[in-house]
Order: structure tokens, then C-alpha cells, then sequence
């Protein structure tokens, strides 16, 4: 009995190793398995690059271009009509004033010169918006990283200064492009078609050949360059306020999604696949945020836009107005506060906020536009 029992044990020891060889190969040989082990490869080892590197400045440089060109091309024939209300042009300033007559407006546009003529200027705004967002957008991530270096000097004044600073940086170089571009949207004469180089160089031309507010015969040319700066006071003194805000309320209305009651529904918690596996050298959690959902994202720009040009408006008003003021004012050249006095002797305090509604209607989408595209960029390139 016993002898025809022990042969028995060792084959079924050697059938139970032998499934338990199966299942072990079968666990590691997995499809599953197999995906687990690839990816810790990457994870594992990431490149850490520095907030003020070459690379990092590139990269946010692009992401930022790109956003400010995506947004402004959502918006472009409702800015075309907000600048010829703004700069009272005679054709359609009996439409300003009621909702109605931005749908007039358009219609009108269209009927003159059809889809072109809802994107006349765009070219000039392109050319302008991609340095312009890019500066800005790379100029606010280096100030607020010297301002905010870590989470303790995280408060309202250096958020509100950083962003300043930024919108001041990227006017400073690329204010040309936009009196151009205004002068362009301004234009609904057929002869500035008909310049010889096309519309843009026409306008060039047009504005160098104006008469200089400073008459300096010595320095003739550079005066003349100067007739590209008209304007840029008051876009200075719109500019605090609005890039101010702007950046410091998309901050906060972060904050708030990211807090304990609400990031369960507003936080986006799965990774993101990047082109390059980076990782930022920074003692901000600012910079190591997870990033926000679709809607919430687009809440929190658009709400961003609104409260900024509601404090930036009247200033806007005003900037328009100068850019134009060697066509609606036979050539003379006012100051602000003329060009204020006389906003005001037209329209009183209303005229101030010519307009405004279709502000609201153009920034909403504009910046919801922009901060997406920026933070989903930024994520996409690792940063």
C-alpha cells in the first residue's frame, strides 16, 4: 500500500510547480504587465529643466503665441466692429449704442467687402498677437517666479503687480502692430485697397508721412517713428489694470476650484501624455498644479476677461481714439486729456464704455480661448 502511495506525492508536487511555473509566466507575460513595466521607464527619469533655462523660456514663449493667436482668430470680426464704434467712425456710429447694431454692423461689413472685410486687419493682428502673447505670457511666468518664489510671498499685490509688469513688457514692443492693425479696421474707404504694396504697407506709409506731434528738424525721422506710439500713454495707464487683473483673477478663481469642496469636481486628476518627459525645478506649487477640467478651465478664463476689461474699458476708449486722431481730427495730434475732454463733450460719461457690450462678448471667449490653450500647451510640452 504504502509502496503504491510515494509515487503518487512527487507527481502531484510536480503538477502543483508546474502550474504554479503557468500562472507566473502567464502574470508576467501579460499584455497588461507588460504596459506597467514600460512605463515607469519614462516616469521614472525625467529631465528637470529650470523656470529661467533657455528651454523652459521657448517653450512657454510658444504656448503663449499660439494661445493669443487661437483667441484672437475666434474673436477677430467682433474686434473689427468694437474698434469702428470705439474710434466713432461716421459710417457706423449710428449703430453703437444697442445690441442690435453689432449684427447691423456686421451685416453691413459684410455686404461691403463679404468675409474678407470681418477679418480686415487680422493679418496686422496675427503679426502683432503671437510676439505680443508670447512676451507676455514668458514675461509673467519669470516676474512672478522673481516676485513669488514660494508659496509664503503668495498674495494679492504680487500677483496683481506681476501681471502688470507682464502686459507693460509685451505693449512696449509690439504697440506698432496694433496702431496699425487699428488703422486697418478703421479704414472703410476703398483707396487704402487700391496703395501701392497692398493695404499694410499703405497704412505704414500713411501714418510715417503724418505730421510728428514734436516738430524736431535734426531729428525728422525718429519723430516720424513716433506717429507709431500715438496712443501708448493711455495704453500704459489701461494696461496696469488690465493684464493686472486679468492674470490675478485667473489665479484666484483657481484657487477656488482647487479648493477641499470643490476640486473633486473641478480638478483634473489623470496625467496628461507630453511630447518630452520634463519636469520644472520651482518651489511654487503654482507650478506643479494639476490642471483644471475643460468647463472649469474656460469658466475661469472667461470670468478673467470680463473683470478685466471692465476696469481697463475707458483707458481702451481713449487709446483708440488717439490712434486715430490724424484722420477724425484733420491731422492735429490731442493729449489725453483732451481726447478725454472730448469723448466726454460727445457722449458725457457713456461714451467712456462705447461699446463695452460687445467687449464683453469679444473678451469672454477671448481669454477662456487663450488661458486653455496656454495651460493645455504648457502641459502637452511638460512644462
Amino acid at each position: 500500500m504504502d509502496k503504491q502511495i510515494k509515487p503518487i506525492i512527487p507527481v502531484l508536487g510536480l503538477r502543483q510547480e508546474h502550474q504554479d511555473s503557468e500562472r507566473s509566466v502567464s502574470v508576467s507575460e501579460s499584455p497588461v504587465s507588460k504596459m506597467s513595466q514600460k512605463l515607469p521607464l519614462k516616469l521614472n527619469n525625467p529631465k528637470v529643466i529650470d523656470k529661467q533655462s533657455l528651454q523652459y523660456v521657448i517653450y512657454s514663449g510658444v504656448a503663449g503665441g499660439v494661445a493669443g493667436s487661437a483667441a484672437k482668430t475666434l474673436i477677430a470680426p467682433l474686434d473689427r466692429v468694437k474698434i469702428l464704434f470705439q474710434t466713432a467712425n461716421p459710417e457706423f456710429s449710428r449703430f453703437s449704442g444697442s445690441f442690435s447694431g453689432l449684427f447691423k454692423a456686421v451685416r453691413q461689413i459684410y455686404g461691403y467687402d463679404g468675409v474678407a472685410g470681418l477679418y480686415q486687419g487680422h493679418s496686422a493682428t496675427l503679426l502683432r498677437i503671437f510676439p505680443y502673447a508670447a512676451i507676455k505670457f514668458v514675461c509673467y511666468e519669470q516676474i512672478r517666479t522673481l516676485l513669488i518664489p514660494n508659496d509664503s510671498y503668495e498674495t494679492a499685490p504680487r500677483r496683481l503687480l506681476a501681471g502688470s509688469l507682464a502686459g507693460v513688457c509685451s505693449v512696449f514692443f509690439t504697440y506698432p502692430l496694433d496702431l496699425i492693425r487699428v488703422r486697418l479696421a478703421f479704414e472703410t474707404h476703398r483707396e487704402v485697397n487700391r496703395a501701392r504694396g497692398g493695404k499694410f504697407l499703405g497704412i505704414v506709409r500713411r501714418v510715417f508721412n503724418e505730421e510728428p506731434r514734436f516738430q524736431v528738424t535734426a531729428l525728422d525721422t525718429l519723430a516720424r517713428l513716433g506717429n507709431f506710439y500715438r496712443g501708448f500713454a493711455p495704453t500704459i495707464f489701461g494696461m496696469i489694470p488690465y493684464a493686472g487683473v486679468s492674470f490675478y483673477t485667473h489665479d484666484l478663481i483657481h484657487d477656488v476650484f482647487r479648493s477641499r469642496h470643490l476640486k473633486g469636481y473641478t480638478v483634473q486628476e489623470e496625467e496628461f501624455k507630453t511630447l518630452e518627459d520634463l519636469t520644472v525645478k520651482t518651489n511654487s506649487s503654482h507650478d506643479r498644479r494639476l490642471p483644471l477640467y475643460v468647463w472649469a478651465q474656460l469658466t475661469a478664463g472667461g470670468a478673467a476677461g470680463m473683470l478685466a476689461q471692465a476696469a481697463a474699458y475707458p483707458f481702451e476708449v481713449i487709446r483708440r481714439r488717439m490712434q486715430v486722431g490724424a484722420v477724425t481730427n484733420n491731422g492735429e495730434y490731442l493729449s489725453i486729456l483732451r481726447t478725454a475732454s472730448q469723448i466726454y463733450v460727445e457722449n458725457g460719461a457713456r461714451g467712456f464704455y462705447v461699446g463695452l457690450t460687445i467687449g464683453f462678448i469679444k473678451v469672454v471667449p477671448m481669454f477662456a480661448c487663450s488661458f486653455f490653450v496656454y495651460e493645455r500647451i504648457k502641459r502637452r510640452l511638460g512644462i
